[in-house]
């Protein structure tokens, strides 16, 4: 992609309105958490004092906002109190640049390293650099600044204090992540009646296995109705696919294939209703006939063998899952977690069982090829040029520009520049707004005050719809606050505009000189990912060969090491098709064709795992070798891909070989689905596999396709871009 057609996708993705559900209740109780903070410092003390004390409480309700699974009042007073310590230890060096720029140089740091953590812990710790650079302008004295830092940290507990006393859809977020599970697999029976081989993105699973993991106190109050329905939802989806597959399931034509697409369509509505419940809290309803839909007569029942078994199993899934929602208590209270129960739920680490885990990620994350460490670097050094650079020119508050470079730089491209490009945007109409109504009602505190908690809660309000909108409101905030401690607004305003474009400049600008593009990770991500579903691959084979408990359980770790692999290469193909940059070691097609490569290895190991046998089930010792050859060929085959060979699939067809020709085969199901896992490797090979000239020339094909893709777009000839 070239610069100019990439900074087109950055202004439309930053200027875009994402659609998702605003929640004005939770708006409306951070927006009276900044009320409590500013009327309070407004009767008490002043309007200088109550600008400054706003800090905390806008900032600690901004973070509550975030996506984290951890209850909304811990966060708050984790913000307040990072908040508090970031102004105290400014104003301890605040006076000389000497002192001042190497912690502000460390802090910066630490707070892009936070991002090994999570995004959560990235965006807090960005606040804290804000809060260090504005509030070192406000005190006079170290008593001041132990006050004003006691006022920000007072503003995050006003926030916890009202989250406690007025919760609002309790386990919410964790309702909501379950119900997108289960309505996630709806939608897959439902694509799969027209589509036998449909894909199936994992992530919403993922997202509700991480929302499933709580802490022994949250797993004492945790509502029953959370438990059971994920591991559901996880069971059900490989069940439907070898339902609905051609080969080891219903028939493709024919009535087999009818009473596959009724059972498919009958399991969609039955999730959708158990999603509901979940979601609302109520009792699940099912329309009628899908209950009769899902009833399998032992005469008169069409499907025969595997595909039988299938709608079987669909069946007795469905069942567990209507008891389960049926009335939001069917299995009980809530297990407590004492002893080394650590199989009733999954463990989330308190808060400071916490900080061995930071360590850990920080350490894994201090690597010059880091794309955390980079921008961990990039943090630093941009906001102390910024700081630099702002002092030195005849504006006042010169924070903003390093401000706003902390508050859009990322770790990745594109997110960098579109949130630099929808800042300015949203600044531009932020302070345009608040400018008319300033004029308009003149110097007075008390309204500004209002306004500006009015601002605030519109903020809160939009944060989730796109970045520009919501920074609209914030830019609109701080014009308010100004104002109401007494800032002209002839003074404020063009200095806001200025000195944001210089910090967006600075962000992006920073990102160009070190950046991190993730277009030469790609070949390295595609291996781990092929190792990882060989792992997994192998561990459900080892399950027909000898079903036990431990290969059970191998097996499931195999699954999830190998969707956390899928994720980060769907992650990095993502960002590297953003990025200006040429390709190196996979072309843009050499990455699909292997991807779609890979999401068929992966699907016809999700068949193979459904018909995975029990305990006392009899024994496939084919499996084995398959599996030992599988594991070892994918092992090589992943070092093969990041170092640019073609692999070789010698073992694996050896051993599909032997077991073809094996006497007695008691299982041409599970063999079918080796025979799919080694097509789709075959496919890999080459999708990867290139010949020593189309080596050479390879990547000037890929660059002379790009620009004549530009050109057509450009001259209106091609297909419109879609962006990622």
């Amino acid at each position: 992609m070239t610069w100019l057609r990439a900074f087109g996708e950055v202004v439309r993705s930053g200027l875009t309105i994402e659609e998702t559900r605003l929640e004005p209740l939770l708006a409306l109780r951070a927006a009276a958490g900044v009320a409590i903070v500013i009327g309070s410092a407004l009767w008490l003390v002043s309007p200088a004092y109550a600008a400054s004390a706003a800090l905390g409480a806008y900032s600690a309700g901004g973070a509550t906002f975030q996506r984290t699974w951890r209850p909304r009042k811990v966060i708050a007073l984790g913000a307040g109190a990072g908040l508090a310590l970031s102004t105290f230890a400014g104003y301890l060096t605040a006076g000389r640049l000497v002192t001042f720029l190497p912690l502000l140089a460390v802090w910066a740091f630490a707070a892009g390293m936070a991002w090994a953590v999570g995004s959560t812990a990235g965006i807090v710790a960005a606040t804290t650099v804000g809060s260090m650079l504005v509030t070192i302008t406000l005190p006079t004295s170290v008593g001041r600044a132990l006050e004003h830092a006691g006022v920000i940290a007072l503003g995050g507990a006003t926030q916890a204090v009202l989250i406690l006393l007025f919760p609002i859809r309790r386990w919410g977020a964790h309702r909501d992540a379950l119900a997108d599970a289960l309505a996630a697999v709806a939608d897959y029976a439902r694509r799969l009646r027209h589509d036998p081989t449909a894909p199936f993105d994992p992530e919403p699973l993922m997202t509700a296995r991480d929302a499933a993991a709580v802490t022994p106190s949250q797993a004492r109050t945790r509502p029953p109705a959370l438990h059971g329905p994920r591991g559901l939802a996880e069971r059900i989806r490989p069940v439907v696919a070898a339902l609905a597959d051609p080969d080891i399931g219903a028939p493709a034509e024919g009535p087999g294939r009818d009473r596959a697409r009724e059972l498919l369509n009958a399991a969609a509505d039955v999730l959708d209703a158990v999603a509901r419940s979940i979601r609302r809290g109520t009792p699940a309803e099912v329309p009628p006939g899908s209950t009769d839909v899902l009833r399998v007569d032992e005469e008169h029942e069409v499907l025969e063998g595997p595909a039988r078994q299938a709608a079987e199993r669909l069946v007795e899934l469905l069942g567990e899952a209507l008891e389960i929602a049926g009335s939001g208590s069917a299995r009980g209270r809530t297990p407590t977690p004492p002893g080394p129960a650590g199989a009733q739920f999954l463990v989330r680490p308190t808060m400071l069982r916490l900080v061995p885990v930071v360590i850990r990620a920080v350490r894994r994350e201090l690597r010059p090829d880091s794309p955390v460490f980079r921008h961990a670097v990039r943090l630093a050094a941009v906001a102390t040029l910024g700081y630099l650079i702002a002092a030195r020119l005849p504006l006042g508050h010169g924070y903003w520009a390093p401000i706003a470079s902390v508050m859009v730089m990322r770790p990745d491209f594109h997110r960098t520049y579109a949130r630099a490009v929808a800042r300015l945007a949203g600044t531009l109409a932020g302070v345009a707004l608040a400018t008319l109504m300033v004029r308009a009602l003149g110097p007075d505190a008390h309204v500004f005050g209002a306004l500006a908690v009015v601002s605030a809660g519109l903020s809160y309000t939009l944060i989730r719809t796109g970045y520009a909108y919501s920074q609209c409101f914030t830019a609109a905030y701080v014009v308010f606050l100004l104002g109401m401690g007494g800032q002209a607004w002839e003074q404020t305003v063009p200095e806001r505009v200025v000195l944001t474009l210089l910090g967006g400049a600075l962000a992006m600008l920073a990102y160009v000189v070190f950046p991190a593009w993730e277009t030469p990770r790609l070949p390295g991500r595609l291996a781990d990912w092929l190792a990882a579903n060989g792992r997994y691959a192998a561990a459900v084979l080892r399950n027909y060969a000898e079903p036990t408990r431990e290969h059970h359980a191998d097996m499931r770790r195999a699954l999830l090491a190998s969707r956390e692999a899928r994720a980060a290469w769907q992650e990095a193909y993502d960002r590297a098709r953003q990025e200006p940059v040429r390709p190196r070691g996979l072309t843009s097609r050499e990455a699909q064709e292997a991807q779609e490569a890979l999401k068929g290895f992966g699907r016809a190991a999700m068949l193979m795992e459904s018909h995975v046998p029990r305990a006392d089930s009899r024994v496939v010792p084919e499996a084995e070798r398959f599996a030992e050859a599988l594991e070892e060929d994918t092992a090589q085959a992943a070092v093969d891909v990041r170092e640019r060979r073609n692999p070789d699939w010698g073992r694996v067809e050896e051993a599909l070989h032997a077991w073809e020709g094996a006497a007695g085969d008691r299982s041409p199901v599970v063999r079918r689905e080796a025979e799919l896992q080694t097509q789709a490797l075959e496919d890999l090979a080459t999708a990867v596999s290139r010949t020593p000239l189309e080596r050479d020339v390879g990547s000037t094909r890929e660059e002379q396709r790009v620009r004549a893709a530009a050109a057509a777009e450009g001259d209106g000839s091609g297909p419109a871009h879609r962006g990622g």
